[in-house]
């Protein structure tokens, strides 16, 4: 069974588990597919194994395909309490989530004292709620409040054009807001990715906490999720120069394949998307062949970045398969060897930094260089090459090394004891970079939870 077919079919499996059990309302006829009762039953335990449960052939089959020679002895981390230490760098990133919150709405800032927020960070908030409840910072009346309010937010929320969550909401009054955070009425689109993103906690949400179901299903019942998808492709949509809505493909390698595992889960197809093989090309990295995006970015006007994010994610979360583990080894094998070639501690992502243009992507590759760091316009920000806390804390995770070791040593002082962590440290002057944000603290919150329960999409 081929890796897409192999999704799609596990996918009726979930979808019948949520309607029965979950109650998320979704109701899907499919014809001459026959459940049954064993799988069924493994399915109600195993949700999120769906893709390593059904595609391990067909992940064989793409690295045999692409001549790609497997890693042996992938040093993967096993779940163990966390230290005393650990504890403590929990605690002092949820002092972020503690300064940030929005009581009138339930939201929380994406940036340290700035009143917006988008869906990806608003995932993230979620992720980092739910990993302070399980790991006792947070109590289970404080954690009911703040989930509850948030969601109650999330359902009333106005859609841009009636259909899917804006970009961007203030989250002092919920408002659709620009990239600026200026009042947005109409809404300025909505991203397949961040949508992709939000569906996780969602998920999470429905069956750990079961509690809180009819207000996801207040929230997904009103989104029009067929909208985000065109022959199994994801898409997003934007303002073009007039004003009119522009439907856009959204997604790279990487960042596309993490939103479509949770979209498949909404019964969606998305086969294409999830297919590794499509768009996946290969670049020498300090003797690492590193998968990347072969979407030219002249053409079609979107980075093909290869960053950490979207493969910590995919590992923390959903749990590697045979194909998505590799890929995601080599990129963290070729940080570590720059780290081993030149010196340089390494461990790239996008961030916020703390001073114009205030965001930048650290790469390991994009738009035809290695190492290349640019805005998202792709200007070059060489000088702002930098640690990234939430990467090194992700690896750290993940992978027992004695690389993952040492950069959650390097970034260990990188914060505030009374406003959370920094974004991370800049390679030019070992100055930290001092943005603080959601998405770092919520990161080094959901690590720490892997650390001791594994990964977060799981049906006990």
């Amino acid at each position: 069974m081929k890796l897409t077919e192999g999704l799609i079919r596990a996918r009726s499996y979930i979808i019948f588990i949520l309607g029965l059990i979950a109650a998320f309302g979704i109701v899907i006829v499919l014809e001459n597919w026959k459940i049954e009762d064993q799988l069924r039953m493994e399915m109600k335990t195993r949700m999120a194994a769906t893709a390593e449960s059904s595609s391990d052939a067909s992940s064989r089959e793409v690295l045999q395909k692409e001549k790609i020679e497997k890693s042996p002895n992938i040093p993967l981390r096993e779940p163990r309490r966390l230290t005393p230490r650990e504890e403590e760098w929990a605690r002092t990133a949820w002092r972020y989530f503690e300064n940030n919150l929005h009581e009138s709405t339930g939201m929380v800032d994406s940036v340290d004292g700035y009143p917006a927020t988008t869906m990806w960070d608003t995932a993230s908030y979620l992720m980092a709620l739910i990993g302070a409840e399980r790991l006792g910072i947070v109590d289970a009346e404080e954690f009911n409040r703040r989930l509850s309010s948030l969601l109650n937010t999330l359902a009333e929320l106005p859609l841009f054009e009636g259909s899917l969550p804006n970009k961007s909401y203030n989250t002092l009054n919920a408002g659709m807001v620009d990239y600026n955070n200026q009042p947005a009425e109409s809404g300025i689109g909505w991203s397949a990715i961040d949508v992709g993103r939000l569906l996780v906690p969602l998920n999470v949400i429905v069956w750990r906490y079961p509690s809180h179901t009819p207000e996801v299903k207040q929230i997904l019942r009103r989104w029009r999720f067929d909208c985000l998808v065109r022959d199994a492709i994801l898409y997003g949509t934007a303002r073009d120069s007039e004003g009119r809505t522009a439907f856009l493909q959204e997604g790279r390698l990487g960042y596309e394949q993490y939103a479509a595992k949770s979209l498949a889960l909404m019964g969606l197809d998305v086969s294409r998307a999830l297919d590794y093989r499509a768009f996946m090309g290969w670049i020498g990295v300090y003797g690492v062949r590193v998968p990347f995006d072969l979407r030219d970015p002249e053409k079609y006007h979107a980075h093909n970045y290869v960053v950490s994010e979207p493969y910590i994610l995919d590992g923390l979360e959903f749990g590697w398969d045979e194909v998505s583990g590799e890929l995601a080894f080599r990129v963290f094998r070729a940080q570590e060897e720059r780290f081993i070639q030149t010196g340089a501690l390494t461990a790239v992502s996008e961030d916020h930094i703390d001073e114009p243009p205030f965001f930048v992507y650290n790469t390991v590759f994009t738009d035809g260089k290695v190492w290349n760091c640019i805005t998202e316009k792709g200007e070059d920000a060489s000088r702002f090459k930098s640690i990234s806390t939430k990467a090194a804390f992700g690896w750290y995770a993940l992978y027992r090394t004695g690389y993952s070791e040492r950069l959650v040593e390097r970034v260990s002082s990188l914060f505030d004891p009374s406003k959370g962590w920094y974004s991370g440290e800049y390679e030019l002057d070992g100055q930290p970079n001092k943005a603080i944000t959601c998405n770092t603290n919520a990161m080094v919150l959901e690590s720490l939870c892997y650390m001791q329960f594994g990964r977060l999409i799981r049906i006990e």
